[in-house]
Parts: C-alpha cells; sequence; structure tokens
C-alpha cells in the first residue's frame, strides 16, 4: 500500500486545498505531506533493497525507481519549505491573491504526484501519460503570475513540449512494433519489465528508430539541444520554487523514460544508443557553454547551466562502461540538489532586488551576506570546482572518457567546461560583489528560506569531501541496471 498511498496523497491533498481557505493551513499540510512522501519513499528503498524490485500491476520499482523517488521525493520537501517563504512573501506583498496562493499549492501537489507516477511505472504507455502530466501541471505553473512574459513562456512551453512528447508517443509504438512477432497481443507487451527479457529478440530496425524519437520527444522535455528553446524562457517566468523543481526533478524525470528505452535498445543493437546519446550531450555542451557567456538574466543563466548538465549526463550515458554510467548517475544527483539551492538563492536576490537583469545586481554579499556567500559557493559547485560533489562526477565521466580512447570528446568536454566556469563566475561574481544596488535595503529577504540553502550546500559539500560508501554502493546498484555499468 506505500506506493498507493505516496501517489493518492499529493491527489488528496490538491482536492482538500481547494475547499480550505486558511493559508496557513494550506503550507503546514504541504510541508509535512512531503515530509511523510520522503519517509514513504525511504521505507520503499529499504525494500527494494532488502527484498529486490516491486512488481505488481501497473508498478515497478527497482534501485533506479528507487534513486529517482529519492530525489523526487527530498527536492519537493525542499521546494514545500522554500514556497512557504517565497509565496508568502508574494502574498504579503500583494503580487498575488489567496485563490493564487491556493492554485498554486494545488498544482504543487497535482505536480508532484505526476513525477512520482514516471519513475514507478512499469508500463511504458502510463509512464508516457505521466510525463504529459508533468507538462500539463506544470504550463499553468510557468504562467503563474499572468504577466505577458509568463503567459507567452508558458504558451511556448506546452507547445514545444506537447510536439516531444508526441514524437516520444510514436517512438512508445514503434518499440511495440517491434515486439509483435515474439509477444503479439499480449496485454503486457508495453511492460518495461517484459521488453526488457525479450529485448535479444526485438526488431533491431524499428527499434532503432523508436529510440531516435525518444530521444528527440523526451530529450525536449529533457532541454537537450535542439528541443531546449522552452527551458530559458520557462525556468525564468516560473516562481522560483518551481524552477527549482523543474531543473532539480523533471529534467531527471524526462530522462528516467529515456534510461529505460536506453536499456532495451542497448540490450539488443550494443553501441547505437550511445552514439545517440554523445551526439546530443556534446551538442548540447556546445550550445549551453555560447548563451552562459553572453546571458543577460540570472535565471536564464541558471537554465541554460541546466542544459549544460543534462548535457554532461548524456555524455556519461554515451562514452558508456561502468565509469560512464555511475558518474552520469552521480550527476544527476549533484545537479538535482546543486540547482535547487542556486533557484532559492536565486529567488531570495530576485524579491530583493525586483529584477533579474544581472546587470543591475549589485552587492548581494553586502546586502544580503548568507545568500551571497551560499550564492557564490553555489556558482563554484555548479560549474564542478572542487570540493563540491559535482567535481567528481564530472572527473569521474572525463575518466570514462579516457579510459574509452575517446581523447578528442574528453579534449572538447574539458575545454567547454572551462568556458562554462569562466562565464558563470564572471557574471555571478558582478551580482555578488561590488557597491550594492541603489534603493535596495540590507538584510535578509525571509530569514527561513535561508535554512533549505544552508541545508543543500553542506549536502553538496559532504558528498565532495566524503562520499558515503552507502551512496557509493547504492549507485553501483544502480548502474548494474544499465548494460555495461557493472563495476
Amino acid at each position: 500500500m506505500l506506493i498507493e498511498l505516496l501517489i493518492l496523497m499529493p491527489l488528496l491533498l490538491a482536492l482538500l486545498f481547494y475547499f480550505l481557505n486558511g493559508r496557513h493551513w494550506v503550507e503546514m499540510l504541504t510541508v509535512v505531506a512531503s515530509f511523510a512522501s520522503f519517509i514513504i519513499a525511504i521505507m520503499i528503498g529499504v525494500d527494494v533493497a532488502g527484498n529486490g524490485p516491486i512488481s505488481y500491476w501497473l508498478w515497478y520499482i527497482d534501485s533506479l525507481s528507487v534513486f529517482m523517488l529519492g530525489i523526487i521525493t527530498f527536492v519537493s520537501l525542499i521546494v514545500s519549505v522554500y514556497s512557504v517563504s517565497y509565496i508568502g512573501h508574494d502574498y504579503s506583498e500583494r503580487e498575488i491573491g489567496i485563490s493564487q496562493v491556493k492554485m498554486y499549492y494545488i498544482l504543487l501537489q497535482l505536480f508532484i504526484m505526476s513525477m512520482l507516477v514516471v519513475v514507478m511505472s512499469n508500463n511504458l504507455g502510463v509512464m508516457w501519460i505521466a510525463i504529459e502530466g508533468t507538462t500539463l501541471a506544470s504550463t499553468f505553473l510557468v504562467g503563474f503570475y499572468e504577466k505577458d512574459t509568463s503567459l507567452e513562456a508558458a504558451w511556448k512551453y506546452i507547445i514545444i513540449c506537447s510536439v516531444g512528447i508526441a514524437l516520444a508517443l510514436f517512438g512508445t509504438v514503434l518499440t511495440y512494433a517491434s515486439s509483435i512477432e515474439v509477444l503479439g497481443e499480449s496485454s503486457d507487451a508495453l511492460n518495461w519489465t517484459t521488453l526488457r527479457d525479450i529485448a535479444p529478440l526485438l526488431d533491431p530496425t524499428f527499434l532503432k528508430i523508436a529510440f531516435i524519437f525518444i530521444v528527440v520527444g523526451y530529450g525536449t522535455k529533457v532541454g537537450l539541444v535542439p528541443m531546449h528553446t522552452w527551458l530559458p524562457d520557462a525556468h525564468s517566468q516560473a516562481p522560483s520554487p518551481i524552477s527549482a523543481l523543474m531543473s532539480g526533478v523533471l529534467l531527471n524525470c524526462a530522462f528516467y523514460g529515456i534510461i529505460r528505452f536506453f536499456i532495451i535498445t542497448e540490450i539488443r543493437v550494443p553501441g547505437f544508443a550511445p552514439d545517440i546519446m554523445l551526439i546530443f550531450g556534446l551538442l548540447s555542451l556546445i550550445v549551453a557553454a555560447s548563451f552562459i557567456m553572453i546571458a543577460k538574466d540570472f535565471k536564464r543563466l541558471l537554465a541554460y547551466s541546466s542544459i549544460e548538465h543534462m548535457g554532461i549526463v548524456c555524455l556519461g550515458f554515451g562514452l558508456g562502461g561502468f565509469l560512464g554510467i555511475f558518474g552520469a548517475l552521480f550527476h544527476m544527483l549533484n545537479h538535482s540538489l546543486t540547482k535547487c539551492m542556486m533557484f532559492i538563492g536565486a529567488g531570495n536576490i530576485l524579491q530583493k532586488f525586483n529584477t533579474r537583469a544581472i546587470d543591475e545586481v549589485k552587492g548581494v554579499a553586502t546586502v544580503m551576506p548568507i545568500t551571497g556567500a551560499v550564492f557564490l559557493l553555489g556558482a563554484l559547485a555548479i560549474t564542478g570546482s572542487p570540493p563540491f560533489g559535482a567535481f567528481l562526477s564530472e572527473v569521474i565521466i572525463m575518466q570514462a572518457g579516457i579510459n574509452s580512447g575517446s581523447y578528442l570528446i574528453v579534449a572538447l568536454y574539458i575545454a567547454l567546461l572551462v568556458i562554462v566556469f569562466a562565464g558563470f563566475m564572471y557574471h555571478v561574481t558582478k551580482m555578488v560583489f561590488g557597491n550594492p544596488t541603489e534603493g535596495v535595503s540590507k538584510g535578509e529577504i525571509h530569514k527561513f528560506s535561508l535554512v533549505p540553502m544552508l541545508v543543500l550546500l553542506v549536502m553538496v559539500l559532504v558528498i565532495g569531501v566524503f562520499m558515503p560508501a552507502e551512496l557509493t554502493d547504492f549507485l553501483e546498484d544502480v548502474a548494474r541496471i544499465v548494460p555495461g555499468g557493472s563495476p
């Protein structure tokens, strides 16, 4: 019943919030439910670790699912806590009314529920529906402030991602077609476990075409270049807690869909799927590095950073081997934690300075010392500087490239990381240091929001300095699910 409870709890809360009038009740129940979801995810993880994958009805939960569940529920908890401060500030400043506050928390619950269904579904059709569900819920959150720019970003988001999800549906249909000669019209022909077990018998031509459509389709939601154009607009216009959830969790959920098809394709047609991943990974890194250099909006800067990091994850799977896959999974975790921290800092800066323009923000360290310090450290972490976790995962992926003999790719990878570091830190140091912007009073915008920022900072630092053996063992278990991922 834990799986059903995990899914039904946000759905029931969304219904309850519709009838509740008190803002504080909605905020409290959101935080309590998010904490309960995190505990349930841990309980499911313990069950899987002790008894193996859980498989029944529409659900299948293995260590990869547990990995994603942990990221979703933990980041959702952090975002729920931050939302109390962020949305509360907007309400106190009369930028939004009580009806908008309630709608925010209703959509947040539906958004979280959709992502949970994605990573627990065995049926690839149900997973596709759930990924489309994340688009529908988050579209209204992107356009939450109902300004011209936010509504434009919401329309752009839903149109581009809907086209992408349609292509992913075609890839799913082709995957089903590849199994017809083996399974016929079996009712479980779209179950991932069934397709994995018969993968050596699938039609290779159908499977190759299907994987291309899957990468382009779900890759649109991931933000891979050239399907990335919605992402900077959506991230810059959405409320900062939602930007953190989209960047830290939603992109990983869409990438999870690609991984499931990657495994099936790699079993049947070794080498094909990694080559596709390498192409999209390098292309994403190149384009993201270019736009980071010329960014004018600090939330768009973080959005282009997300494209870069999804490209790095793609590169890890493309290089393959134990180090490539382990490094990619580890990088997904590092990116989720660090980017969530950065968007919280960006939200504090936005509400304090009332602008997203990099050139109009000066002296954050003087105006908001804690936010400024954490934002600067977060910038070092997200650009892969030691001693933070992202540094380790990027080095592991680099080592995977060296081991595979892909020296040209490694050289390009390092060069792009240097460009990203230079561009990103140039923008952030301009914001953090210097004389404060005139008219901005000193003091943190809301002290309660500093707690999730500091928690995340400690986590990415501890992971970088002292990689817990339990985390290493768990990531090794996850990597074994992918062909070539065994140590």
